[in-house]
């Protein structure tokens, strides 16, 4: 499937703090910890768990989010299929739903019970 401007601009002004709640409850039915949530978001975004939270109590959209986030330099290697999207497809302009579909990812992921050295991608020397 194709991102269109449309999509990449209703994803990008949803807000952070009523999607995360979802994929805390998703993880949580899965047995999987906060700790290992924060760890991968901590990964992907650089955000530290006080950090989540006060951009949580911001109701920061998913464009502002991405913004402030420094995005892991591995994270180009998180492919594979999210929503019917091919996340390797999707085009540069529309990078907050890129960023979004690549956390989902590895939210996916460890809700699927892969390992953590495996979600948190290492580029091979």
């Amino acid at each position: 499937m194709k991102v269109t401007a449309e999509k990449n601009e209703k994803v990008a002004n949803m807000i952070f703090s009523s999607i995360y709640p979802l994929y805390w409850n998703k993880l949580e039915k899965k047995g999987r910890t906060r700790e290992e949530f924060h760890q991968v978001l901590k990964w992907f975004t650089g955000f530290d768990e006080a950090k989540i939270q006060a951009l949580i109590k911001e109701k920061v959209t998913f464009r502002t989010f991405f913004e402030q986030a420094k995005i892991h330099p591995n994270a180009h290697m998180i492919k594979g299929v999210v929503c019917g999207y091919r996340i390797e497809e999707i085009e540069d302009e529309f990078q907050v739903y890129k960023e979004c579909r690549r956390m989902e990812k590895l939210i996916d992921e460890l809700a699927k019970g892969r390992k953590m050295e495996k979600i948190l991608r290492v580029e091979k020397k």
